[in-house]
Formats: structure tokens, sequence, C-alpha cells
């Protein structure tokens, strides 16, 4: 009985504390300052790289073309949005845009391998190997970032992924010290998976906005490569 006492004095208590009105008041606040935040971070990622966005035929020269891993299937053929920005790439290189390409992804298995599988679609599709460099530590935009620049001396760039991630990815190369532009894809079906990917990119302008702020170190950095400038380098011909 003394138990069942003493509990029901502190949900008196806590009740006298936090009434349901105040606290369904509180929670509509922070609600509402989250959904603040998110909409500032992406309306700054937007406005800050609006004018860095174009298309292979208008984009300016640069170095290196840098594309952004995406899901591979178990055959380990690209699904459509990998292959469409594999396709950006070899196109900017047949354009002379671009010195090399430079593929990372995720690797962090073994049973799954999105630079090799990217590495074969453009050789399949006509790349020269020699002018294809592989990260296999892509774990994220941002680590792909930070990766090109520190491992492997990238300091001007074209980014390529799909339209709506483009502006995110654009500012994070850029706070890492890249001189970067990009090129997005638009010609993926817009239902289903497009708007549900759309959606969480949004929210992941925050975290982006994190990254530029605190720059967190990559998950795996590993030695110095020269395999970009080896790439850049090389005349197949």
């Amino acid at each position: 009985m003394q138990i069942r006492s003493a509990a029901r004095a502190v949900r008196a208590r806590a009740a006298t504390w936090f009434p349901p009105r105040r606290v369904a008041k509180l929670l509509g606040v922070a609600a509402l300052l989250g959904l603040v935040v998110v909409i500032s971070c992406d309306l700054w990622i937007r406005t800050s790289t609006s004018d860095r966005q174009y298309s292979v035929e208008s984009a300016p020269s640069s170095d290196v073309a840098i594309v952004l891993g995406a899901e591979v299937y178990k055959s380990g053929k690209p699904s459509p949005y990998l292959a469409a920005r594999l396709d950006l790439g070899r196109r900017l290189l047949a354009a002379g845009k671009v010195k090399a390409i430079l593929v990372t992804g995720d690797n962090g298995r073994h049973s799954y391998d999105e630079p090799t599988s990217m590495r074969d679609y453009l050789i399949q599709h006509g790349v020269p190997a020699e002018k294809i460099a592989l990260d296999y530590a892509g774990f994220s935009t941002y680590e792909s970032c930070a990766r090109a620049h520190d491992i492997f001396g990238v300091r001007s760039a074209t980014v390529l992924t799909q339209d709506f991630s483009l502006p995110r990815t654009i500012a994070l190369c850029r706070s890492v010290g890249i001189d970067t532009v990009g090129v997005g894809d638009d010609t993926q079906p817009h239902e289903g998976v497009y708007r549900k990917i759309w959606f969480r990119d949004q929210l992941a302008c925050t975290k982006a906005v994190y990254a530029i702020m605190f720059k967190p170190e990559p998950t795996f950095l590993g030695r110095e490569e020269t395999t970009v400038r080896d790439a850049m380098a090389a005349d197949p011909r």
C-alpha cells in the first residue's frame, strides 16, 4: 500500500509540474523549431550553390568528375539512378570537360562493391580504364568529398548525382576545399521511389550543414593515393 501511495503521489506531482496542455505546447514548439531548422538548412544549401549547377553542355572544365555511388544490384549492375550518374561522367570526359573520373562508393563488405561495378559499367560504355580512379571508402557524400580532397588530391571537380541531391553535394565538396561545380541527372521518373528519396534528401541538408560546420573525420582515411593524378595524366590513344 505504501508503494502504491508513493507512486500515486509521484504521478500527481508530475501532473502538476507537466500538465498535458503544457506538454502539448512544448512539443508543438519543438516541432516548429525543428521544421524551421530543416527549412533554413535546405534554403541555405540551395541559395549558396545555385550558381554552380550546370548541364553537361554548359558545364565549365574541371580536373575530375566525381561520381557518387548509389545502389548496385546483386548481379553487379548499377541501379538506374547510378547508371544515369555514370553516363553524365562519360559524357563530360568525351566532351573534354574533365581529365579523369573518380568513382566513389561503398565497399564496406566483401559482398557489396559499388566502385568496381561503376568502373565496369564505364568501361563497357567506352571509357578507357586508365581514365578511371576508384575510392572504395565513400560511405557518404561528405566522406567521398573529404577523401577526394585529402587522399586523392582533388582540387577542382564536377560532382555528379541526381538533381535533387546536387546542391547538398556541391556544398559539401566546397566545404572541404574543392573548387566544385555540379551536373545533376533529371531523367529518372518522378514517382514512387524518386519522391521518397527526394524527401529524405531535404532532411539530409540538415546533416550536411552540421558536417560543413564541424567537419567530422571520415570513417576511413588511409594514405594518400596517386590514382587520380595518374588517370588525369593517362593518354590511352
